[in-house]
């Protein structure tokens, strides 16, 4: 059994145990969140859309963190223009317990 869940404007593919880095989320380490459900798959049966609304994804917050930092170098020639950054995303790991058609 799978679900398709949304978050952030993302979708993932999920099963029961999968530990999943999502989008900050402004939750406490051990909360439990839950997703909106997009498809969920038990077996030959598919359900999509309104069928999918009542199905119901469960997780535990695992931690809270950043990526390691990217750089972001802006240039234009011949004007003597440079700007360097760095950017870390925050992210959320979260532990998939459990998926209720």
């Amino acid at each position: 059994m799978y679900a398709i869940i949304e978050n952030g404007g993302k979708q993932y593919k999920v099963s029961e145990g999968d530990v999943l880095k999502v989008e900050k989320l402004n939750a406490e380490i051990g909360a439990e969140v839950s997703f909106n459900v997009m498809m969920v798959v038990d077996g030959g049966s598919v359900k999509v859309g309104e069928e999918a609304k009542s199905a119901k994804v469960t997780a535990t917050v695992e931690a809270q963190d950043k990526y390691r930092k990217i750089i972001v170098f802006k240039y234009k020639s011949k004007k003597n223009e440079r700007k360097k950054q760095g950017h870390r995303q925050p992210f959320t790991a979260v532990k998939i317990k459990s998926i209720t058609v």
